[in-house]
């Protein structure tokens, strides 16, 4: 059969066996309007008031709305205008509002990406700040410390708002169990030190720091007891479709709104392993997830439950924006085919290096599959280069891409493989049988 996948903003087609087992997402159609369901959710929201009476009852100080940056495909101008006109209209002047950008360790969004999420009008018409883990200056310690016992800075503008609304995508997320809601303040807002725990060697060696998990998940304990330090007074979960085009919105008081998208969510993109496979294709997302290897490595780690111990993962990506952060490069490069020595040396806290994290996790499928099994493919990293990145490189040019993936894919067939196919990468998830029996389980430890 043929499968179509995600590379950038293309679609890559292979063939593969019609009894390989496909992990894809299984939403119902949804004719309504971007504009209606937004309209729709702030007014009938899973617990508390709908969103005009807590406007009305809002503090004095800005109206902060917390928003993604370029590397979730939220389609922020199809419903954000609907949102601010519904703000508005409750007396609440455009110059008192701000859109936080939910950065963590990213970089600052570009004017171009600005116009490109929002639409002109808001992008030259709304003041819009980049949250920036490292800028002393727009930091403020909270109250309490976290669950783990670390003290915690987030940004200035949203701890002193007089009105906060969190924004943002709900999906299956390699550690955090799944993105959204708490997620978007911790690590979205939080400072470089907050962050370090998040992301530390502790958290994410443990094995409940996955996919689709979220009982006994460190990282989720975590942000959750942060997002409770100082919390939203609403929030908006974003859902998209196997084809990222706006399924639904559900909103309301943040961890209950959050609990009910996850709920709806693992129904539609959880899919229970039956039997491991020997061989994973999978998309690492499709633009804008794919434009660099460092998020890339979601689409490995995805895999996992899908995979027999010592199989293979063909994975491909656009990388158009090159390996990552100038830190994330260097370390790569620096403990290229050494992971046992970078794990050494995190778990001794030698350094703390910006986005260390995710090569952890990419350890998790090389502790797996090893080096030799983890194929991908990319046009836009030379060889020489991919091959520092502890993968099986293979840069070949977008042309031939496909022909040279589907000749190794026809080889593992021959060779009698069965395989797993993840046609979106990271937004489908598979899941293992006992994690999906507690799937209707959304735990908050610390309630």
């Amino acid at each position: 059969m043929d499968i179509q996948f995600k590379y950038g903003k293309e679609d890559l087609f292979l063939q593969v066996p019609d009894n390989s087992k496909v992990y894809t997402a299984d939403y119902p159609l949804e004719n309504r309007t971007a504009e209606e369901l937004l309209l729709h959710s702030i007014t009938t929201p899973v617990g508390g008031l709908p969103l005009k009476q807590l406007v009305q009852q809002r503090k004095k100080g800005h109206v902060v709305i917390v928003v993604s940056d370029i590397t979730r495909p939220i389609p922020y101008r199809s419903f954000l205008p609907s949102l601010l006109d519904s703000i508005i209209k409750e007396g609440v002047r455009k110059e008192e509002i701000i859109l936080l950008v939910a950065t963590g360790m990213h970089r600052p969004s570009t004017q171009e990406e600005k116009t490109y999420m929002f639409g002109e009008l808001i992008a030259t018409n709304y003041r819009i700040i980049d949250h920036q883990a490292e800028d002393e200056n727009n930091l403020a310690a909270l109250p309490g410390k976290s669950w783990s016992g670390t003290e915690v800075r987030l940004n200035r503008y949203y701890v002193e708002a007089g009105f906060r609304i969190l924004t943002g995508l709900v999906e299956p997320h390699f550690m955090a169990g799944f993105s959204g809601g708490r997620k978007a303040i911790c690590p979205g807002l939080a400072s470089l030190e907050t962050i370090q725990m998040f992301h530390g060697y502790e958290f994410l060696n443990n094995p409940n720091a996955a996919n689709a998990v979220l009982e006994g998940n460190p990282c989720h304990l975590e942000n959750s007891s942060i997002a409770r330090l100082c919390p939203a007074d609403f929030s908006i979960n974003i859902v998209l479709d196997q084809h990222k085009q706006l399924h639904t919105i559900i909103s309301g008081e943040p961890f209950l709104s959050h609990e009910a998208t996850i709920a709806y969510l693992k129904e539609r993109c959880c899919k229970v392993v039956d039997n491991p496979a020997d061989l994973a294709i999978t998309s690492c997302g499709g633009y804008p997830l794919d434009e660099t290897f460092y998020q890339c490595v979601k689409g490995f780690v995805n895999c996992l439950p899908a995979l027999k111990e010592n199989g293979s993962i063909i994975a491909f990506g656009s990388c158009t924006e090159g390996i990552g952060s100038s830190e994330y490069e260097s370390l790569m490069k620096a403990y290229s085919g050494r992971i046992d020595d970078f794990l050494k040396d995190i778990k001794e806290k030698s350094f703390f290096i910006k986005d260390q994290w995710q090569f952890q996790m990419q350890i998790r499928v090389l502790k797996k599959v090893g080096i030799n099994n983890l194929h991908f493919y990319t046009a836009a990293i030379p060889q020489k280069e991919l091959e520092l990145l502890s993968i099986h490189a293979h840069a070949i040019s977008k042309g031939d891409m496909a022909a040279a993936i589907q000749l190794q894919i026809n080889g593992a067939v021959a060779l009698g493989k069965t395989i797993a196919v993840l046609p979106e990468g990271p937004y489908c998830s598979p899941v293992i049988p006992d994690i999906a029996g507690k799937r209707d389980a959304y735990l908050f430890s610390e309630r």
